[in-house]
């Protein structure tokens, strides 16, 4: 098959073909008599993979990657290549979000004013680009190193997980799931807290950065649904989830990050949906035991990230589990 005949085939321009073949992504045979590109079953087959993976918006060198991995028929590879590039997308969607409300808010201070108000152009731009930044997000901890011996170490009493077992049981009763309700664990490691979960009959959904907390949490637990992705860009859409929740995993965030990731948790949760964070008082950016203010009790602890609960539409609370975990818990709908 020539080369106009495989466009034709494929319903894209023999220009891209050759920008494919020029880039090492396919390599026709020649035919000896006229030189012409002769592309055989096996060609077309691997450009109608480099069409697909590069209309999920994935570059030629992970095209290139991820072809080797095909080839070899490392479907698992391939899998967390595709989920990669979800998660790309979804960060740029909530990019692309943040910058139409930069525009809008641009143009409605010039429709308000009369003059050209550069100062608060340039403030709105400081703060898209500041939000922007936050997502970045870079694994510094090496988790998929930590994954195979992360669940040993969590049930067994490991000092870096004071109270494991006993936090996670009381994020459960916090969240106290209907059976057939949806729920989305933040940083679900290996799925222990979602695991307990779904034990109380929720339908369970994760995320987490590490392939290979990932990895083991779907063997562990199959009907759970597990995705690559992090805090600052949930790849969910909007309102799916009655709860979300999180366990010693919050503290890996920046005071702001913990913020973007409050605004992210509130987007994909239903209009009463419920969250429950657990994590470390001592650890966590901004987390503080000030003395003298206990707004519940003995038991109570107070966070700085609880501030920015009422004035989104939730009613919040921070329960002190020992003297390093707090559970933090909130619902939508409070006025």
């Amino acid at each position: 098959m020539h080369i106009k005949e495989a466009a034709k085939r494929l319903g894209i321009s023999a220009r891209a073909i050759r920008f494919y073949e020029e880039k090492g992504l396919v390599a026709p045979g020649k035919e000896l008599s006229s030189g012409y590109r002769s592309f055989t079953e096996q060609e077309i087959w691997r450009l109608q993979t480099i069409v697909a993976l590069r209309e999920s918006g994935m570059s030629v060198s992970d095209i290139q990657a991820a072809l080797v991995q095909v080839e070899r028929g490392g479907h698992e590879e391939l899998l967390h290549y595709l989920e990669l590039q979800r998660s790309v997308l979804y960060a740029r969607m909530l990019e692309t979000r943040q910058t139409l409300q930069t525009t809008d808010h641009m143009i409605g201070l010039l429709q308000r004013s009369r003059g050209l108000p550069l100062e608060e152009f340039y403030r709105l731009a400081q703060d898209s680009r500041e939000v922007r930044e936050l997502r970045n997000w870079e694994d510094r901890w090496n988790f998929d190193e930590l994954a195979s011996s992360h669940d040993e170490r969590v049930w067994s009493g490991d000092s870096a997980y004071p109270g494991y077992r006993e936090a996670l049981e009381r994020t459960v009763e916090e969240i106290n799931p209907a059976p057939g309700e949806t729920g989305l664990d933040l940083g679900t490691g290996t799925g222990n807290l979602a695991g307990l979960l779904m034990e109380r009959g929720a339908v369970m959904n994760g995320i987490d950065q590490s392939k290979e907390m990932l990895r083991i949490c779907r063997s562990k637990f199959p009907a759970m649904t597990a995705k690559i992705g992090n805090f600052l860009a949930i790849p969910y859409t909007e309102g799916q989830f009655d709860f979300v929740v999180s366990s010693f995993a919050f503290h890996h965030l920046s005071g702001r990050q913990q913020l973007l990731a409050l605004s992210e948790m509130a987007r994909v949760l239903k209009p009463q949906g419920r969250i429950a964070i657990t994590g470390f008082i001592n650890r966590s950016p901004g987390g503080k035991v000030p003395a003298g203010k206990d707004r519940l009790g003995s038991a109570a602890c107070e966070l700085d990230f609880l501030d920015w609960f009422a004035p989104n539409g939730f009613e919040s609370k921070c329960l002190k589990l020992s003297p390093e975990l707090y559970l933090a818990a909130a619902r939508r709908g409070f006025v």
